[in-house]
């Protein structure tokens, strides 16, 4: 990467990163508690403590875009928190089907993937909108919507647009942030 587009790039990030936490400012954001915020643009998730990035991840979210209507199958924008946390101590690439372990634990695929399938594997953590009438009630909202950040089969694809509407990451990563983060914990999904 050239010093030019470095320089555009953390600047991007800055950016961004501000826009999301002046977003959060009114839902109770407090600087000692660990944040999150998906950048669609970039396909990451980033782990914000203190104001600054502490870590992040390859993600994909969905290959539809961003909406937030129901029955879209896109990535909802906006402010939300961490509503409920499933799957403590599940083995990675455990299946849940309807939120429940299915006792399947299967591999990330190396290929391509299976017909059909999208597993949510290792754990969830289903959010909730924090907006009303944008991500929170009726026919918008995100919970009812079962809008998750989860791990997935299709690791080899993180980085690129493709779920159907939940935010994937992989297995390893998201048991990490499982650990990371409590119910109640804010997220911003950037509009752009």
């Amino acid at each position: 990467m050239s010093n030019a587009s470095s320089t555009e790039s953390a600047a991007f990030v800055a950016q961004a990163l501000a826009a999301a936490l002046a977003r959060l400012a009114p839902h109770g954001l407090s600087f000692r508690q660990p944040v999150l915020v998906v950048c669609p643009p970039r396909q990451e998730l980033w782990l914000v403590r203190e104001g600054k990035i502490e870590r992040t991840w390859p993600v994909s979210t969905s290959a539809r875009g961003l909406g937030c209507q129901r029955g879209s199958h896109q990535t909802p924008m906006g402010s939300h928190r961490v509503e409920e946390k499933i799957g403590a101590g599940a083995p990675l690439g455990a299946v849940f089907k309807g939120r429940k372990e299915t006792g399947q634990v299967v591999l990330p695929l190396e290929g391509q993937p299976a017909a059909g399938e999208d597993a949510i594997t290792t754990r969830i953590l289903w959010l909730g909108g924090l907006e009303p009438g944008k991500n929170q009630g009726g026919e918008v909202d995100t919970h009812d919507r079962y809008i998750y950040i989860h791990g997935t089969r299709e690791e080899g694809w993180l980085g690129q647009p493709r779920s159907i509407g939940c935010v994937r990451m992989a297995n390893q990563a998201v048991a990490e942030l499982f650990d990371l983060v409590e119910v109640g914990t804010l997220v911003e999904i950037l509009e752009g």
